[in-house]
């Protein structure tokens, strides 16, 4: 597969490549215990083919903490990181719209103005015309030619009714590009930025540097396999979302909020001191622990939900691999020193 972004994922068709790729995604499939579904496949393809380091370093992670490739997980590896609709190309088309949709509006507005402009000088001529007999047949062919100018115009103004309604009908398309936009950058269920939103918004920050001090902060829901096992995905899904929800809530405005891959969720803080990460996370925390979520159906409490969290600086020579690596350091360092921690 090419390393490009699109709609669609372009693929290798050479047989003896294939061959090769296949001899290496079944034994890994079968070592993990992985389903050879198609979606699995898929991921396990650019996953041998190493041309897709983002999946690759997602599958490496969930392959290293044993997760299960359940339908959900291979539906957001595969959402992330194959099947990703390019916001370039999405840019692009919107950008050719108004062009066309400009050139076209100009070109008739210019006409019909022409048209107009013809048919006033011919009206005058004509009103000169009428005060001489003497040039009678003349007149009356200037008549025909004013009908046919003042014709003109009218096709010119019906023209440019029909394109002020494509141009309506444009807007609505513009208006959907925007929509799709949106969603290819959006995970599903948090309304946060996705996985492939955060390493493209990571990526920018630090190519731009802008010499203020950036932070990442990495939240994990404390065992969240249990509350899953316990109570259902479902329920499950439900803590996500509020703990997504806190994130929103203690963020400033410039911030950039984002689901980084199952029950972790990121927090990309540009022109934020390592203090004022610190204390963000902490309020994220501490209002966390103190919430007491509730099951709707029956009322029941879930207990006692909590965060880990690690925060990194950005350094002058990181790129996004070592940046994400000390923040999930600190990460780990927050779990094993028994969770509900921020550490840095």
């Amino acid at each position: 597969m090419t390393d490009s972004t699109a709609l669609l994922p372009i693929y290798d068709f050479s047989f003896t490549l294939n061959a090769d790729y296949l001899k290496k995604i079944i034994p890994l499939l079968t070592r993990h215990q992985i389903a050879a579904n198609p979606i699995n496949y898929a991921i396990f393809y650019d996953y041998v083919t190493e041309l897709n380091p983002s999946l690759t370093s997602a599958v490496n992670r969930l392959l290293s903490q044993n997760t299960v490739f359940d339908s959900e997980t291979s539906l957001e590896l595969y959402g992330n990181f194959i099947s990703n609709a390019s916001l370039k190309s999405f840019d692009n088309i919107q950008q050719q719209i108004h062009k066309v949709i400009r050139q076209a509006t100009d070109a008739i507005n210019d006409t019909c103005h022409k048209a107009e402009q013809t048919n006033d000088s011919f009206q005058k001529k004509s009103a000169i015309l009428e005060s001489k007999p003497e040039i009678a047949t003349t007149q009356s062919i200037l008549q025909e030619i004013i009908q046919e100018t003042k014709s003109l115009a009218a096709t010119s103004h019906a023209m440019q009714m029909q394109l002020n309604q494509a141009n309506a009908e444009m807007e609505q398309l513009r208006n959907e590009l925007a929509r799709v936009r949106q969603m290819a950058v959006t995970d599903g269920l948090t309304g946060l930025l996705n996985r492939r939103a955060f390493d493209q918004t990571l990526s920018e920050i630090i190519e731009q540097p802008d010499g203020e001090t950036t932070c990442l902060s990495l939240l994990d829901i404390d065992h969240f396999k249990r509350i899953n096992d316990t109570f259902g995905h479902t329920i499950g899904d439900n803590v996500l979302k509020y703990v997504a929800s806190l994130l929103k809530k203690h963020a400033e405005g410039h911030h950039h909020v984002a689901r980084y891959g199952g029950e972790e969720l990121a927090i990309i803080m540009p022109n934020t001191p390592k203090h004022k990460a610190i204390e963000i996370s902490e309020n994220i925390r501490i209002e966390m622990e103190k919430s007491r979520l509730k099951r709707k159906t029956d009322n029941a409490t879930l207990g006692l939900i909590t965060l880990s969290v690690g925060i990194a600086e950005l350094h002058v020579n990181d790129n996004p691999e070592s940046f994400i690596t000390r923040a999930d350091t600190a990460l780990y360092q927050a779990k094993e020193s028994g969770r509900n921690k921020v550490m840095h």
